[in-house]
């Protein structure tokens, strides 16, 4: 969690914080795209994380990705922003936000995956056609508007 988040967390408590977020979909030389499996609550999802004050989301993006992934994205494409009332999430400690996030997709990274111990279970690419079920509700809406474009593009 950013330190900024953390800091209004302490004032208000579990009530509802607008959160914007930058976050990245890895798509490897195979097609398959690289997922994590949260420690929070064990779904699997995208890398990303909250933007810091005065912090370029296009940096929050490759920070994020690095933190959780240890790869470094080369380059990111902007894929969509996401927001609205399917982006409202109550995380499993009773903490509430309305999401606001700007999702890329990386084609070009380098780097050795491992998982950052504190925030990933897991990591694997998997390809789309084999998406686990139990996917974080935060990201659902992004991944699988992706995992239409893929199918209208007939890259599935």
């Amino acid at each position: 969690m950013s330190n900024y988040i953390m800091d209004l967390r302490s004032i208000v408590g579990h009530r509802t914080l607008l959160q914007v977020g930058a976050s990245v979909i890895v798509e490897d030389e195979n097609g398959r795209i690289l997922l994590q499996r949260r420690m929070d609550n064990h779904c699997w999802g995208y890398a990303g994380g909250s933007v810091e004050i005065d912090e370029d989301v296009e940096e929050t993006a490759k920070r994020e990705l690095l933190e959780e992934t240890g790869l470094f994205a080369q380059s990111l494409e902007l894929f969509g922003v996401f927001s609205g009332k399917d982006m409202h999430y109550t995380y499993p400690n009773g903490d509430e936000v309305s999401n606001i996030d700007i999702v890329y997709i990386c084609r070009e990274y380098s780097g050795t995956l491992r998982c950052e111990k504190n925030e990933v279970e897991d990591l694997q690419f998997f390809p789309v056609s084999h998406i686990p079920e139990n996917i974080s509700p935060p990201n659902r809406v992004a991944l699988f508007r992706y995992l239409e474009t893929r199918e209208e593009r007939g890259t599935l």
